[in-house]
């Protein structure tokens, strides 16, 4: 197959993304939690390949007429913002007042966030929370933890995506891929086993969601403080 069309391929690949967050949408206002997130799964899966994919087809030299980069951006924040965030308010999750600060800090931060020209950092990982909020919402619903707990995990992620502490790549980020890459896997994998069982507190999906969960936030900044060396030996 010709190399223009194999990128064309590519960015319709991503264009499903939008049919997806359609149809986690539709989900959503029937209040059908693990169809939505199923149907989320399959697009982070979806996000996930694309771009190694892209990279790979050069799809800005072979089909330059359509922007792959805006297309992610569009899919993605209807993916992991607009609809994670409206399950959240529509949950009862965050009762009150508490549910309206959270849905309004997620999607005016994240946009904020996605805008910003410095979110990579140069071994190609996050500065700040990358507005992940498809997985924070899942693993919310999970665990079902008190009011207090979620809306601290809200304002505390929304402040993180401005600051300067990093979050991994899982395919992306180099250091640590070998761990990183099967963690964010194991992590689709758990999150759409617990969907399918519909959140079933003693499934072992749980567990499984809680360690991958905590290793994807905290390895990036991890990496800040144990030295790289591998670097150091190069130098």
């Amino acid at each position: 197959m010709d190399m223009r069309f194999k990128a064309l391929g590519v960015h319709l690949l991503t264009a499903t993304g939008a049919v997806l967050s359609m149809f986690a949408m539709l989900a959503a206002v029937e209040e059908k939690w693990s169809l939505m997130f199923l149907w989320l799964v399959v697009a982070l899966f979806v996000d996930g390949i694309d771009g190694p994919l892209a990279r790979r087809y050069d799809v800005t030299k072979n089909w330059p007429t359509y922007d792959g980069v805006l297309m992610d951006l569009i899919v993605d924040y209807l993916t992991y913002v607009f609809i994670p965030a409206y399950a959240l308010f529509k949950s009862g999750l965050l009762p009150g007042w508490t549910g309206w600060l959270a849905i309004i800090a997620i999607v005016y931060g994240s946009v904020v966030y996605f805008a910003d020209t410095r979110m990579k950092t140069k071994d190609k990982s996050f500065a700040g929370f990358p507005g992940c909020w498809n997985m924070v919402v899942l693993v919310l619903f999970a665990i079902h933890p008190a009011w207090w707990i979620s809306l601290l995990v809200v304002v505390a992620l929304t402040v993180g995506m401005f600051t300067n502490l990093k979050f991994v790549h899982p395919v992306r980020t180099k250091r640590w891929r070998n761990i990183t890459l099967p963690m964010a896997l194991g992590w689709c994998f758990f999150a759409g086993w617990a969907a399918w069982v519909d959140f079933y507190p003693q499934s072992w999906a749980l567990w499984g969601l809680v360690i991958t969960s905590l290793y994807l936030t905290f390895a990036g900044i991890a990496q800040q403080i144990i030295p790289d060396r591998t670097v150091a030996r190069v130098e």
